[in-house]
């Protein structure tokens, strides 16, 4: 939570320094898509390297990396030398620790706990990194809004530091599997070969896309909700992703009391639905209160599906290929972003950000409807080759 905290700190000030320095939505969404290139691109690599190596070190290696970033972008702010490419670059970097730390971090999870608890543990740690959704926010907005951006990257720097210190002091180590004696790239074929192969592994990561790509791009489009729809400055900014935040850990409550092995698959289609139909009408809002209950009702619905395919995905994979298969995760997660980041930042640019809600939310939408039947129609095959 520590260090979440101060992430969400950085992704405040870094959208709010980069709509200071340019004014452009369309280069506030190619930020977003930088930072988040890598997992599109090495997602798969990472996955396989997590199987290889001590999940453990591999996490602290990835904290330090972020924390030298946050300590770099506060040094050029403070000295006023800082620029829109140096914002870019940074951000890219810190999208290259990322990409290597999500899927050991999302596999050494139901190592620390075992299946049996895999559910509530998916849970728990989904709530503690939409608690610092609401905490880092609001502290991000009220730093801007007095002292700058400054202190913001300079708190989320020393948070990764604290996060290593937490790391080292973990008992789990995320040892490696026995290797199989083949390279990379066979190890990344495996990997996707188990997950094709499992018709609920495919219908999970179709949900986790719809909503990936449409949903879950806060970071672009709630900075330009508060700036051209609402009016309003950094502190309205921090609320309102503080609100956001405030849903998704309310969604990820919700998973752990339910304490289900396996989410229903008809839930998952619900909260889909929900999420996007949430977003419809954001689209529409023009009043502060109306925007934070949408918010708060999309970072609901959107974190009960994210939690779910977490928790679905975890189950279904082997031991030997789970930091591959959660590579996966990873790669559908936060790999689309670059592109539902690119296309919120056109569209807002050239049409308004409520169009742009409004065309992703329908979008999704008729995707979800297109996954309902591939599904429903392979449960009627299934149904008359059993007969």
């Amino acid at each position: 939570m520590v260090a979440q905290t101060g992430n969400w700190m950085q992704t405040v000030a870094q959208s709010w320094l980069v709509l200071q320095l340019t004014s452009s939505p369309f280069k506030l969404g190619l930020i977003g898509s930088l930072q988040f290139a890598p997992i599109l691109l090495f997602s798969l690599a990472s996955g396989a390297l997590a199987d290889r190596v001590r999940k453990r070190r591999l996490i602290v290696i990835t904290q330090m990396a972020q924390g030298c970033q946050a300590f770099a972008l506060a040094a050029l702010v403070a000295s006023g030398h800082v620029e829109y490419w140096h914002v870019a670059l940074l951000g890219f970097c810190s999208g290259l620790a990322n990409v290597m730390d999500q899927p050991a971090r999302q596999s050494l999870v139901a190592e620390m706990v075992g299946r049996a608890n895999v559910a509530s543990a998916v849970a728990l740690n989904s709530a503690s990194f939409n608690a610092a959704r609401i905490v880092g926010p609001g502290l991000g907005g009220v730093l801007i809004a007095r002292y700058g951006v400054t202190p913001a990257f300079i708190v989320s720097g020393l948070s990764s530091a604290g996060a290593v210190m937490v790391f080292l002091m973990l008992r789990t180590q995320g040892l490696p599997r026995v290797r199989s004696g083949d390279g990379v790239l066979a190890d990344m074929r495996t990997g996707i070969r188990y997950a094709l192969g499992t018709p609920e592994i495919r219908l999970t990561l179709g949900l986790l896309f719809l909503v990936s790509i449409f949903v879950f791009n806060f970071t672009v489009y709630v900075p330009l909700v508060v700036r051209t729809v609402l009016h309003l400055g950094a502190e309205g900014f921090g609320l309102l992703m503080a609100c956001l935040g405030m849903g998704a850990v309310t969604g990820a409550l919700t998973v752990g009391a339910l304490g289900a092995r396996r989410p229903p698959i008809t839930v998952m289609f619900a909260m889909a639905t929900l999420a996007l139909s949430s977003l419809i009408l954001l689209s529409a809002v023009r009043v502060f209160w109306l925007a934070a209950v949408m918010l708060y009702c999309t970072g609901l619905f959107g974190v009960v599906l994210v939690a779910s395919c977490n928790t679905a995905m975890q189950l279904l994979a082997p031991d030997e290929l789970r930091g591959r298969v959660m590579s996966l995760y990873t790669l559908v997660w936060g790999g689309v972003f670059p592109v539902g980041a690119f296309l919120v930042g056109a569209v807002s640019e050239r049409w308004g950000v409520g169009t742009s809600l409004f065309v992703n939310g329908t979008t999704g939408l008729l995707g979800v409807i297109l996954l309902a039947g591939w599904w429903m129609s392979r449960d009627v095959i299934v149904q008359r080759r059993d007969a």
